[in-house]
């Protein structure tokens, strides 16, 4: 009889005495005392190496196999001795869905963006995807020099890589045009100063005029998250020396407040940061604020620039960040991802309004979902269960099947266990789909790096992009993905090139995740833009502010 059977027939008790002679043998004597029944393996202070030689030790004691993100699911002794006794049958991925009735779908009717590798434009950025581009460089020397902190990961004062995605003049800015005073917009935070620009841009793509907005009740959506420009004023100012516009330059709530007072909006104007899904979380907001009747047009946006070395700094020593600066989603040798910078804009609609304003959509938010991580093995860790149920739900939102959904734009930073519990979460979706209907999935962070605020919409405009250009771009550095990650369980692909994305009798839907290491996942789900409303070419020239 095997542990697991014992377990059954003695109960919970000795299944929870079973995990705990487990975990207490591979804390040691010293690390006796920070056993709890019900406190995270990691509060515990057990690291990945721990975890690994634990997962091996409870696998032989209950006479199973356990997977390399069992511990990540199931994080505390009573959690792992309550599956170990009985474990639970595993959901079946769902194989339709119906329509929620108040969800109407939202037209995407224009976008701006600024992402590394020059691309200021919606058609910049399509090149350099369509092309497989590379666009990670050395950390330029007017943001900080970073052979002062040179040194191996984990290294107290080093900072991992010397690489990141950088934007071009981040210190321009054209004050002027904005209304803006010279004094005031020194103190203003690059990111709001991008967001300006971007939101100008998407406004003029999607056809809106000063005039049509002022006083519109538009609602705009800010997914922001780092503070390095408040951090460089601090160390080149002496308090006497900082102005009344320091408290509005730098804070989070002025970066969606300011867009509203540039433009005269008049709905709802939220700052919000979920760390890396900050700004997938912000169009899950603005579709919702348009479906609820709050705004009538809803622009959301997401920013991130890196100006100094502090969060550079704390990621290497967390094992974060990729030594050779890549993110490698996917792939065998996938070790951590590099930091990037970034700003894009999406102006949203309801679907039925933009087809009466004869509105040239560029795709459909169909549906979209939020959900929590809530207790999982350590604060930052992932959990695959929480990552299905944003993608579950947002598939019901939007009425499609999961064998419907063509493409994934992942979350896909490139960290071995980031991306082991992601193909976890689609697998638990995807899963059983006929071996000639493979799912497609991709990774804009290979291409730029992974712009943690901005990923999100990075990621969403990627999307809307291959939709309009009938092509799914390739994924750079993952010539051999990971073997152990079983994508042949789904099964699903990684492009190596340009993969052709024809319209066809069906609806062609694809879909965005973003997690972030605050444990809040985003996930939304996209279609091509209706046929009534197919009449502008995808981007052929450059718009908006230069």
């Amino acid at each position: 009889m095997s542990a697991r059977d014992a377990g059954r027939e003695i109960g919970h008790d000795a299944s929870l005495r079973i995990v705990e002679t487990c975990v207490r043998e591979v804390l040691g004597e010293e690390r006796q005392r920070a056993y709890a029944s019900d406190l995270p393996l990691a509060e515990m202070g057990l690291g990945s190496l721990d975890l690994t030689a634990l997962a091996a030790r409870l696998a032989n004691a209950f006479g199973v196999e356990l997977d390399t993100t069992f511990l990540f699911r199931y994080s505390r002794p009573v959690s792992i001795a309550e599956h170990l006794r009985e474990p639970r049958a595993v959901a079946a991925a769902p194989r339709s869905a119906s329509r929620v009735a108040a969800a109407e779908p939202i037209a995407l009717v224009g976008m701006a963006c600024r992402f590394p590798g020059g691309a200021n434009s919606p058609a910049a950025y399509w090149t350099l995807l369509r092309d497989g581009v590379d666009a990670i460089t050395e950390v330029p020397p007017s943001r900080f020099d970073v052979g002062l902190y040179q040194g191996p990961s984990g290294e107290t004062g080093a900072i991992a890589s010397r690489f990141g995605g950088f934007l071009e003049s981040v210190d321009s800015f054209d004050a002027g045009f904005f209304r803006i005073s010279p004094r005031e917009a020194a103190y203003m935070d690059p990111q709001q100063r991008l967001l300006l620009e971007t939101a100008w841009e998407a406004f003029e793509d999607a056809g809106l005029t000063g005039t049509d907005l002022a006083g519109s009740a538009t609602g705009v959506f800010t997914g922001i998250f780092s503070h390095d420009y408040e951090i460089v004023q601090i160390r080149s100012h002496d308090s006497h020396a900082i102005g009344g516009y320091y408290g509005t330059g730098n804070s989070s709530s002025v970066a969606s407040g300011r867009i509203a007072y540039c433009f005269d909006l008049r709905g709802p104007a939220v700052s919000l940061n979920t760390a890396c899904s900050s700004s997938l979380v912000a169009v899950h907001l603005a579709c919702q604020s348009l479906r609820a009747g709050e705004c009538e047009i809803a622009l959301a946006t997401g920013v991130n620039v890196i100006l100094a070395p502090e969060l550079s700094l704390s990621f290497s020593q967390a094992g974060m960040l990729a030594r050779d600066g890549r993110c490698k989603t996917f792939a065998a040798g996938a070790d951590g991802y590099v930091r990037s910078e970034g700003c894009g804009a999406v102006v949203l609609k309801p679907l039925s309004r933009a087809i009466n304003d004869g509105d040239d959509i560029l795709a459909v938010v169909r549906g979209s979902a939020v959900t929590q991580d809530g207790a999982s093995n350590g604060l930052t860790a992932p959990s695959a269960p929480a990552q299905a149920a944003a993608i579950k739900g947002a598939l019901a939102m939007a009425g499609v099947a999961a064998e419907d959904v063509a493409h994934i734009e992942t979350h896909g930073t490139g960290t071995s266990l980031g991306d082991a519990i992601e193909v976890q979460a689609l697998t638990a979706i995807f899963a059983g789909r006929a071996p000639d209907n493979p799912l497609v999935l991709g990774a804009s962070k290979t291409n730029i790096g992974h712009s943690e605020a901005a990923a999100g919409m990075a990621g969403l405009i990627k999307l809307v992009l291959a939709l309009r250009h009938e092509q799914i771009p390739p994924q750079l550095h993952c010539a051999t993905p990971d073997p152990g990650l079983a994508l042949d369980a789904i099964p699903a692909i990684v492009p190596n090139a340009l993969r052709p994305w024809r319209r066809g009798f069906g609806e062609r839907v694809g879909g965005v995740s973003s997690f972030g290491f605050s444990g809040t996942n985003a996930h939304v789900v996209v279609s091509e833009a209706p046929a009534v409303s197919r009449p502008r070419p995808a981007f052929e020239g450059e718009r908006g502010l230069h």
